[in-house]
């Protein structure tokens, strides 16, 4: 029924996005239509929280119009698209690059963790406990309280220390979550 509506909609929206903000928000989802409906697949938590923030009304607006006030129920989750072929039609948002290049693992490099970083061997004092207090918040209920989170400090007061901490305690209560430690440059190198 709405074969071409997700088409039309990636249209529209490279149209009236930047090119920078089009590859690298709307571009990455994967959209399975499946009776009617569209589910949208992030490839992460935070691209889906901000589809979600930042696009998901514009989306819908469009898919109104497309439709002529008969949009399809929308929907959007992390992950990809089911691999197992059905019936469905799916569609997948064009590639730029080209077809021998390979993919890129979710995470090139290692962690960078240090294990000798933890919440145990922090020192915490009067002027860096709400730091540590956020911190502990974080790496208790990743991806919910404060998100994000900025520490801003002198030298040698432990936002290091509290980075690696978090990363550490996530690392040890869920195994098989992908943390990673980058400088800025590494990941805007990555990213962009």
């Amino acid at each position: 029924m709405h074969s071409n509506v997700w088409h039309q909609c990636l249209q529209r929206l490279e149209r009236e996005l930047s090119s920078q903000q089009f590859n690298t928000w709307i571009r990455p989802l994967q959209v399975v239509e499946d009776d009617g409906d569209l589910k949208l697949y992030a490839p992460n938590r935070f691209v889906l929280d901000w589809i979600n923030d930042q696009y998901l009304e514009r989306i819908t607006e469009i898919l109104d119009f497309v439709t002529n006030g008969a949009p399809p129920k929308l929907s959007a989750e992390v992950g990809s698209k089911p691999s197992t072929p059905d019936p469905q039609i799916t569609h997948n948002i064009p590639s730029l690059t080209t077809s021998n290049s390979q993919s890129i693992p979710s995470f090139i490099h290692p962690s960078q963790l240090n294990p000798a970083f933890t919440f145990d061997t922090y020192v915490e004092g009067k002027s860096n406990h709400f730091a540590r207090a956020a911190s502990v918040q974080i790496a208790e209920n990743p991806g919910q309280a404060y998100n994000p989170l900025f520490i801003y400090g002198g030298v040698g007061l432990g936002k290091t220390h509290l980075m690696h901490a978090v990363g550490n305690l996530i690392q040890k209560a869920k195994p098989n979550a992908k943390v990673a430690y980058l400088h800025a440059e590494r990941f805007v190198a990555d990213m962009v």
